[in-house]
């Protein structure tokens, strides 16, 4: 039984820049980044009949590649933050491509996503972390924005079960209209 969720991938050099946005910060647990991506949809632990259907039902969602740039930085959690992300400028193609992926989700049996789209690349797992640390943190890269990159594919990743930051695999890969050289020849497992 497979751990999903759909994502947009980042650009190399993308995530050689948030790398160096990484400094010593008591109780960040740093994700690698190999492993930056920008969720879509979350599917969870799921069979592997619905797995096949939700794929089936992704390569079905043909949108045009879009460009996207990330912005800003914040935690998840509250006054016991979690974790630390990048956000992401939303666009109009973003929005509509999360709702296909939605769809495509519903449409193989599972459940309706119930929490709002937040787009964000998550950084950092936070653990017992310093409020006050995490705050000067925040205000020092706080003006963070990448240039902008096109996506041209989503992909299919699974994750191991109850472990959070990778390592990632990718299952399939969708590319976007008119960018089937972005596809690759690889079989999901399931």
């Amino acid at each position: 039984m497979p751990r999903l969720f759909t994502a947009i991938e980042l650009p190399e050099d993308t995530c050689d820049e948030l790398y160096r946005l990484r400094m010593p910060l008591p109780g960040a647990r740093w994700i690698k980044p190999e492993s930056y991506h920008i969720t879509l949809r979350f599917a969870g632990d799921i069979a592997n009949n619905d797995a096949r259907e939700f794929a089936d039902n992704l390569s079905r969602i043909e949108p045009d590649g879009f460009e996207l740039r990330l912005s800003g930085l914040g935690v998840f959690g509250g006054d016991d933050p979690h974790t630390l992300w990048v956000g992401v400028e939303t666009t109009p193609e973003l929005e509509e491509l999360a709702r296909e992926h939605e769809k495509a989700a519903r449409n193989a049996g599972l459940s309706p996503d119930t929490r709002a789209f937040k787009p964000h690349v998550t950084l950092a797992r936070l653990k017992h972390s310093n409020v006050e640390a995490i705050a000067r943190y925040l205000s020092r890269y706080s003006g963070y924005r990448s240039a902008p990159f096109f996506v041209g594919r989503t992909v299919l990743m699974s994750s191991r079960p109850g472990v959070g930051g990778g390592p990632y695999g990718i299952e399939e890969r969708f590319p976007m209209r008119g960018m089937g050289f972005l596809a690759d020849e690889g079989e999901a497992a399931w």
